[in-house]
């Protein structure tokens, strides 16, 4: 047994394991290799399997398997990888282009001013380093990532939007995300990218998995069509 995994029943029909005794980025790196490894096994009844920072959840058909087996296979997996697995597949980076502030980002003023910043220290902070896709997350795969050195973490808004653009590069805490398709959202609008984050035709529909790292890169209003419609898949630096 994996002695920095714990394994806990979540209803009747899901289970989580749980990374435990390690640091956050040890812990982030063992529950992704043992997603990887339970993907891979495709253990009949389960049909999902979604990791986050420090835990993932295993879903599966209660009618088709249960608690036990499905524990035994995690906890067998577990095992195998040890404390400290290699990842599956080396990281890739995607170059993403950005127009910052105006109708494409307009909470940027009030971060600015929330982190004593003026609006170009915040999107040269935003767009300085690469920033590692942690997990997906919702609508469809959003791409969750560590945020940008910031002084401190931004709020969230008090009251969210009903509605935001794909493409919308957004921040909130200590992270940082880009909305795939239209949705609600409450975390602070930075700026907006032009290019295709989904592929509905492509299977996975995100061309990005945790592991890889997105570099923003400030563009103009001008800018705009020379990026409209490329697919982030494309976006390789």
């Amino acid at each position: 047994m994996n002695g920095h995994i714990t394994i806990t029943d979540c209803g009747d029909s899901a289970l989580t394991a749980r990374a435990v005794g390690l640091d956050a980025e040890d812990a982030w790196r063992l529950v992704h290799a043992l997603a990887d490894a339970l993907d891979a096994v495709r253990l009949p009844g389960v049909h999902d399997v979604v990791p986050t920072y420090d835990a993932l959840l295993v879903e599966f058909d209660c009618t088709g398997t249960d608690h036990d087996t499905v524990r035994r296979i995690v906890a067998h997996e577990a095992a195998r990888l040890g404390p400290d697995p290699a990842p599956a597949a080396p990281p890739r980076r995607f170059v993403v282009p950005v127009v910052y502030g105006g109708e494409h980002g307009p909470d940027l003023p009030e971060v600015a001013r929330r982190l004593d910043l003026t609006e170009s220290e915040v999107v040269a902070l935003h767009s300085g380093s690469d920033l590692t896709v942690r997990c997906l997350g919702a609508p469809a795969g959003a791409p969750m990532t560590d945020g940008p050195p910031f002084p401190k973490p931004v709020p969230r808004l008090a009251s969210p939007r009903t509605h935001v653009d794909p493409g919308a590069v957004a921040v909130a805490g200590r992270q940082a995300v880009i909305c795939p398709m239209p949705s609600p959202g409450g975390w602070p609008l930075l700026g907006r990218t032009p290019v295709r984050v989904l592929d509905l035709h492509s299977d996975p529909i995100t061309a990005y998995r945790p592991g890889d790292t997105f570099r923003f890169v400030p563009i103009t209003p001008d800018e705009w069509d020379d990026h409209a419609g490329t697919s982030l898949a494309a976006c390789h630096g």
